[in-house]
C-alpha cells in the first residue's frame, strides 16, 4: 500500500511538471474548473439549504462559479437559501479563488512536490506579472499573509458594530468574518437577505468594506510594492503608480457621475440626506470597479447610470487583482497612447518612464477580444430571454468582469441563460489573464521584415 502511494504521488508529481512546463496556463485553467467542481459539489445537496432540499444542479453551479471566481452573483438570495454549511462552503470558494488562477496552480504544484519549484515560479510570475523568479515563493507568502491580515482587520473593526446592533457574540463574528473575505475579495456576496441596504448611511459599516474593496482591486504586486516602499512612492514600480493613480481617478469620476444621475431618483438617492448621499456616491463609485455591494436597488437606478456601470465594469481593476475586467493598466496604456499621438510623440511616456509599445498592442489585443466576448453573450442572451439590450449588457459585462452588481432578482433568469453567464464568469476571472500573458510571453524574431507602409487611419 505505501509503495502504491508512493508511486501515485510521484505520477502526480510528473503530471503536474509536464503541465507546468508545456502549458501553465491550461494547467491553472484545469486546476480552478476542478475548485469550482469541488464546490459545486459541496453547494449540491440538501446540507447546504436552509430547506433541506438539494437545489438544481445549474444554481448550485452558478453559485459555485460566482464564488470561486470572486463575482458576486446569484440566482438564489443568498442569506435567504443557503445554510450555514453553504454559506461555508461560499466563503471557502471565496477565498481560494481570491489568491487567483496562477498563485492556486502553483499552490497546488508545490502541495504535490512538497517544493515550489521552476515551473511552478513561472506560472506564479506569469500571474503576479512579478518577473524575479527568486522572489516568487516570498510572493506567494505575502499573498496569503496579507490577505488574511486586511481580511481579519476588516472583521475586527465590524465585529463591534455588528454586536451594537444587537447580533449576539457568534453572529456577528461570523458575519464579519463573511464581509472581510467578501470585500477584500471583491466578492460581493452577503450572508444576511437584507444585505448592506440597512447601513446604507453607516460609515462605520460602509468605509472598511470601500477600503477592502479598493486595496484588493489594486492587485498584490502593487500591495507588496507599496509595503516594501511605503515611505518612498517615488520609488514605487511604473505598474503601481499607474494602477493607484488610475484607480483613484476612476473611483472619484464614477462618485461624481453617480450622484449627479441619482441625486433626484427617489428610488434611490433622494431620501438621503446630504452625508447619506456623499457616501452612497462615494460606495457606488468603488463598487462597480468589481467589489459588487450595493446600497440601493441598482434596477432602480437611471439608464444612464447603468450605461457608466458598465464602462467601470469592463475595465475594473489592477492587474494580479480579485477584480475583473480588462484592468486598469490597460486602459491606462492606451490613454496615454491617445496622448502620445495627439502631442506628435514617438514614445509612450508616464512618471520618467517608456512604455514598450509591445504592452500597447497587449492592451489593444486584450481590450477588442473582450468587447468581442461581451457582444457575442450579449446576443446570446438577448436570443434567449426576453430582456432589454440595456439590462443584458448590464449583466454580460457584470459577469465577464466579475463585478457581481445586477439589475435583475435573483431566479430572473432562465437556466440556458445561466449557464451562459457561469460560462462568462470563468472567462472573465481566467481568458483575459492566460490571453496577456500569452501575448507578452510570445515573441517572435524574424530576420527578415517587410517595408514599412502606414495605412490611413480615421
Amino acid at each position: 500500500m505505501a509503495a502504491g502511494g508512493i508511486a501515485l504521488a510521484q505520477r502526480g508529481r510528473d503530471l503536474v511538471d509536464r503541465a507546468a512546463r508545456h502549458s501553465p496556463a491550461r494547467l491553472a485553467i484545469a486546476v480552478f474548473a476542478a475548485v469550482i467542481g469541488v464546490v459545486t459539489l459541496g453547494l449540491w445537496g440538501p446540507w447546504a439549504t436552509v430547506s433541506g432540499e438539494s437545489p438544481s444542479f445549474v444554481d448550485a453551479l452558478f453559485t459555485a462559479t460566482s464564488a470561486t471566481t470572486v463575482t458576486g452573483l446569484v440566482v438564489v438570495p443568498t442569506g435567504e437559501y443557503w445554510s450555514g454549511i453553504g454559506l461555508v462552503v461560499i466563503l471557502v470558494a471565496i477565498k481560494v479563488g481570491g489568491l487567483g488562477v496562477m498563485t492556486l496552480a502553483s499552490l497546488l504544484g508545490a502541495a504535490v512536490s512538497r517544493r515550489i519549484g521552476l515551473t511552478q515560479r513561472l506560472l506564479v510570475s506569469s500571474e503576479t506579472k512579478f518577473t524575479r523568479l527568486g522572489e516568487v515563493g516570498s510572493l506567494v507568502r505575502t499573498v496569503i499573509v496579507t490577505s488574511t491580515l486586511l481580511e481579519v482587520s476588516i472583521a475586527l473593526v465590524l465585529f463591534p458594530r455588528f454586536v451594537i446592533d444587537g447580533e449576539g457574540v457568534g453572529q456577528a463574528a461570523w458575519h464579519a468574518i463573511f464581509y472581510g473575505v467578501s470585500a477584500f475579495n471583491n466578492a460581493g456576496f452577503v450572508p444576511t437577505a437584507e444585505g448592506l441596504v440597512p447601513y446604507g448611511s453607516d460609515w462605520w459599516v460602509l468605509m472598511p468594506i470601500i477600503i477592502g474593496v479598493f486595496i484588493g482591486s489594486l492587485g498584490f504586486p502593487v500591495i507588496l510594492d507599496v509595503m516594501r516602499r511605503l515611505r518612498r512612492p517615488r520609488r514605487w514600480t511604473l505598474h503601481s503608480k499607474l494602477t493607484i493613480t488610475t484607480s483613484a481617478v476612476l473611483v472619484v469620476f464614477g462618485a461624481v457621475v453617480v450622484a449627479a444621475f441619482e441625486w433626484t431618483n427617489p428610488d434611490t438617492f433622494a431620501p438621503l440626506d446630504a452625508d447619506g448621499t456623499f457616501l452612497a456616491s462615494l460606495f457606488a463609485g468603488v463598487m462597480p470597479r468589481s467589489g459588487g455591494f450595493s446600497t440601493v436597488d441598482v434596477g432602480a437606478m437611471h439608464e444612464g447610470t447603468w450605461l457608466l456601470m458598465d464602462a467601470l465594469m469592463f475595465v475594473g481593476g489592477g492587474s494580479a487583482s480579485t477584480a475583473g475586467g480588462i484592468k486598469v493598466t490597460t486602459l491606462a496604456v492606451m490613454l496615454l497612447a491617445i496622448v502620445a499621438e495627439a502631442r506628435g510623440d514617438r514614445d509612450v511616456e508616464a512618471y520618467g518612464r517608456r512604455i514598450p509599445r509591445e504592452a500597447l498592442q497587449v492592451a489593444i489585443a486584450v481590450s477588442l477580444v473582450s468587447a468581442t466576448i461581451v457582444l457575442v453573450a450579449s446576443l446570446l442572451l438577448l436570443a434567449m430571454t426576453g430582456f432589454t439590450l440595456d439590462i443584458v449588457l448590464f449583466e454580460v459585462i457584470s459577469a465577464f468582469a466579475t463585478c457581481g452588481l445586477s439589475t435583475q432578482e435573483p431566479g430572473g433568469w432562465p437556466d440556458p441563460a445561466k449557464y451562459v453567464l457561469a460560462a462568462l464568469m470563468f472567462v472573465g476571472r481566467t481568458g483575459t489573464m492566460t490571453l496577456a500573458a500569452a501575448l507578452a510571453l510570445r515573441s517572435r524574431r524574424r530576420v527578415i521584415r517587410y517595408p514599412e507602409e502606414r495605412p490611413i487611419i480615421g
